[in-house]
């Protein structure tokens, strides 16, 4: 297989997806969805693969999230909103392997999304957590949303979508968003072990053990699929559109203003 936006490795038993789009922060667009979609399906696929780990390219970002800049109104590839991303957030949940999170920077919006998917993150001393959406007309209304709530409780993740601030990987720790944080400089290592340990362990019992952690939150699905619906909505009004706009021309944007708009 041949990727643009990712880089794909396999090798002793670990699977390596990085989103290779760091230029934008590792911002996801259309295309990066589609190849990470493929890359999860042939690990999980692979019996030799005992071990996932999603990571960002470079040293500023493991990802901050779709890509505003390739968003107007709606996303230009397939799926309810324009982006397969509910195929991507099912492929991380089904694979039988474990999925880690390696953040090295910032994991922001939707690859914080993707960071509370996967089954354990690591983390450097350097990362910062953290939600966008409604700073830019958007939403993540299933695991982003319902799924947190479970991992850090009701009360934080309401103050984490509302307020989009930003948290250190220490907090993110002490809420329960991450596993472990590192020295930046020993970031690779630990997560080289952590594969290590879990490539010692019988993997179809961990397939059970994840296929049952799965099936107690596995009606989040519904909701995020029924979310998804309005959000693709949601795009189509001045009020979300107005945030994409606001975040290419780099000002605050007018949410009320343009919402109580009479044309």
């Amino acid at each position: 297989m041949e990727f643009n936006d990712i880089l794909y490795a396999k090798m002793n038993g670990v699977a390596r997806i990085t989103i290779n789009r760091e230029k934008v922060m590792n911002a996801f667009r259309p295309d990066t969805v589609e190849e990470m979609i493929l890359a999860f399906r042939d690990a999980d696929s692979d019996p030799q693969i005992g071990a996932i780990v999603l990571a960002g390219a470079g040293e500023r970002a493991f990802c901050t999230g779709g890509d505003q800049s390739s968003h107007d109104g709606k996303y230009a590839g397939r799926g309810v909103a324009g982006m397969p991303i509910e195929e991507l957030h099912n492929a991380i949940r089904e694979s039988r392997v474990p999925v880690i999170a390696r953040v090295q920077g910032y994991a922001i919006g939707g690859g914080n999304v993707l960071a509370t998917l996967c089954d354990l993150t690591i983390a450097s001393e350097k990362a910062i957590f953290g939600q966008v959406g409604p700073k830019v007309g958007s939403v993540d209304p299933g695991w982003g949303t319902a799924y947190l709530s479970r991992i850090v409780g009701e009360k934080k993740a309401r103050e984490i979508w509302y307020f989009c601030r930003r948290y250190t990987a220490e907090q993110a720790q002490a809420m329960g968003l991450v596993n472990a944080v590192v020295p930046h400089d020993q970031l690779d290592a630990t997560v080289d072990a952590w594969c290590a340990e879990l490539l010692e362990k019988s993997p179809t019992a961990i397939a059970i053990a994840k296929r049952s952690f799965n099936a107690d939150s596995d009606n989040i699905r519904g909701i995020g699929n029924a979310g998804l619906e309005a959000l693709a909505l949601f795009y189509q009004t001045p009020e979300s559109k107005e945030g994409a706009t606001a975040f290419r021309e780099k000002r605050k944007p007018d949410f009320r203003g343009v919402r109580n708009r009479k044309d």
